[in-house]
């Protein structure tokens, strides 16, 4: 139990030297660490069902959320470690905010994959119906491409069709109006066989024989042209059968699915709205407990340790800085002594050429002293 404690400490970033001179904020840390420790542990959790969905492979899973696990529980460890007690709550908060955001888009990164886990049956039952919406598409493209080729020869069957049923009526028209005359019940009223009547008969039989002339032209065309459609439904079923029917399973289309329900649902809206506050909530809580929780002599202790460092580096610059401003003196002095030394040398110099000038110029009177 000692080392869960230890470890949960550990979590929380805070510095065991100073906890241990301040064992009444162990427990406060103790549960902000095992916080820090659990949202790492989601975070894994999520990333390796997500990389699972897409890859479907164990050992690239496993690694990826672990790794993404540890990015996480660090990051969040960095966050709460490097936030401290001030004297103002508006301004611990200010300095917070940053934090808060960024755990709130972690929150939202890692809800995701186990909302897509808790929702597993509806979104299987959506991608389904998604798979056929899609299949449906992809037949429609298909139809359409020998959609106006069928319509053609389709309207060509009826034309040829209706020209058979025109020029059948047109015989039946000339049948009975010869029939008619025979009987008397039409044309002339007499009932006789005369002129009228086979003047009309023939106009009949011409028309039965033009309806089997067309008959037989127009059904040797009918039937080219069927042959043609079948072909044609033929080659639109086999390439209807040819599609490939992938199935979505991917983590896109999970989320989409998961998108399609919670606009048609309402109380799945409301349970994928709340599972994301939840996550929410874990993330930031360990910032929210560090805002809200009263200052403690942990905070204390380490304002000291701060401000005693702070103090020590000031010296430490001070004393450097005087350090530096003696040896520039020192090197502005050596500098002036070797400038000095130097004028001197050039003064004696010049002071021994003058005397060397003299001494010649006094020999030179003394030698012609002596000639004259």
């Amino acid at each position: 139990m000692q080392r869960i404690r230890q470890f949960f400490l550990f979590c929380s970033g805070a510095h065991p030297s100073m906890l241990r001179r301040a064992p009444a904020d162990t427990n406060k840390y103790g549960g902000i660490g095992g916080t820090i420790f659990f949202t790492g542990l989601l975070a894994a959790l999520s990333a390796g069902y997500a990389l699972w969905t897409v890859f479907e492979q164990a050992w690239s899973a496993i690694l990826f959320g672990a790794i993404w696990g540890l990015m996480i529980f660090n990051l969040d460890r960095y966050i709460v470690s490097g936030m401290k007690k001030r004297a103002r709550f508006g301004q611990e908060l200010l300095l917070a905010l940053p934090r808060i955001i960024l755990a709130v888009l972690i929150a939202v990164v890692i809800s995701k994959p186990l909302e897509l886990k808790i929702f597993e049956k509806e979104i299987h039952a959506e991608l389904l119906s998604m798979e056929q919406q899609v299949y449906k598409q992809q037949e429609d493209l298909v139809k359409a491409r020998y959609a106006a080729r069928s319509a053609e020869l389709r309207h060509d069957i009826d034309t040829l069709q209706g020209a058979i049923t025109t020029q059948a009526a047109r015989r039946d028209g000339l049948m009975l109006l010869a029939q008619q005359e025979a009987d008397g019940t039409g044309g002339s009223r007499v009932k006789n066989l005369g002129p009228i009547y086979k003047a009309k008969k023939t106009d009949a039989d011409k028309a039965s024989a033009d309806l089997q002339h067309l008959d037989s032209a127009n059904t040797a065309q009918i039937r080219d042209k069927q042959h043609q459609l079948a072909a044609i439904d033929s080659s639109m079923k086999a390439d209807i059968m040819a599609m490939g029917r992938g199935r979505l399973d991917g983590l896109a289309s999970r989320l989409d699915a998961l998108g399609h329900i919670t606009e048609r649902s309402t109380p799945i809206r409301w349970a994928n709205g709340f599972i994301m506050l939840l996550f929410i909530a874990l993330e930031t809580a360990p910032v929210f407990v560090k805002l809200i929780s009263l200052r403690g002599p942990y905070d204390d202790l380490l304002e000291q340790h701060e401000f005693n460092y702070e103090m020590e580096r000031k010296d430490r610059m001070a004393h450097r800085r005087q350090q530096s401003e003696e040896r520039k003196d020192i090197r502005e002095q050596t500098r002036a002594q070797r400038v000095q030394a130097a004028i001197d040398k050039e003064h004696m110099r010049q002071q021994a050429n003058l005397d060397v000038e003299k001494a010649k110029t006094e020999h030179w009177q003394a030698s012609e002293i002596e000639k004259l």
